[in-house]
């Protein structure tokens, strides 16, 4: 566990692996307030991180097992509130279920009562705006500071060019949701997954622009004829190990799919 600080932002950078899969997950603990859980096989490396900080509450980004992973511990432990977008209450009760390479990679997660998010949140000093921005996950949100131009991203960015998804992602939901947090005031970003960006805003257009182009190409090629699988073929050449580990749960041809059969949804 590594432990930085960026204007008043402490940054918890764990990492996890998967036969030669190796990835970094990061959470953030500003003005009292603590941001995501971490997975739960991280639990015994943040514990005594946990014992001493200063904690008043939790806010979660959204509900998968690396953002949620040791928050029933937060819970029963410290006595900790926990917020979370409505929609995900019912499932943060339930026990987890996701498939086993997951519940090797990141453990598995407890099941915890959470609390639901209004449009925004307090901490000791500042207001938090809750921003819906669906599209990696259907209750996703960001957290923006707009008295210091932080916003704290979820897994809204994770890379300016991505190359494989979940199948339950779609980027044209996302390329809206980059859109909405565009029309924000912010400078600062804060990703659960490439950690601290000092011009976040540049990072998001970017993403944005690769996005854009990209569902162009796709498009383009299949107005001409091809097929899902053979634009895949051509775009993304090179399948990553993840995509053979997850059994397919990860993969580029999601990211085809989604531009195909989503557009105009949004």
């Amino acid at each position: 566990m590594k432990i930085e600080k960026y204007n008043g932002v402490q940054s918890i950078l764990g990492k996890v692996s998967y036969q030669d899969f190796t990835m970094s997950v990061y959470q953030y603990l500003v003005d009292g307030m603590l941001i995501d859980t971490s997975a739960y096989r991280l639990l015994d490396e943040l514990i005594p991180f946990y014992e001493e900080s200063d904690i008043d509450f939790v806010s979660l980004t959204h509900n998968h097992e690396d953002h949620t992973g040791t928050a029933a511990w937060l819970q029963q432990e410290k006595q900790l509130p926990i917020y979370i977008h409505p929609q995900s209450i019912e499932a943060c009760a339930q026990k987890a279920t996701y498939p086993e390479y997951r519940q090797t990679l990141w453990g598995v997660r407890p099941p915890f009562q959470a609390r639901p998010y209004g449009d925004s949140i307090e901490s000791r000093q500042y207001t938090w705006d809750i921003i819906h921005t669906p599209g990696h996950q259907e209750n996703h949100v960001c957290l923006l500071n707009k008295q210091t131009g932080a916003l704290f991203s979820g897994d809204l960015f994770i890379t300016p060019k991505t190359k494989i998804i979940m199948k339950d992602e779609s980027i044209p939901t996302i390329i809206a949701s980059i859109r909405k947090v565009l029309s924000y005031d912010f400078q600062e970003m804060y990703c659960s997954h490439s950690g601290y960006h000092l011009d976040g805003r540049s990072m998001f257009t970017k993403k944005l622009h690769y996005l854009e182009e990209l569902s162009g190409n796709v498009h383009e090629r299949y107005a001409k004829g091809m097929t899902m699988e053979e634009i895949n073929q051509e775009l993304f050449p090179k399948v990553p190990s993840l995509t053979h580990y997850s059994n397919h749960e990860w993969d580029s041809i999601h990211i085809i799919r989604s531009i195909i059969e989503d557009s105009g949804k949004t």
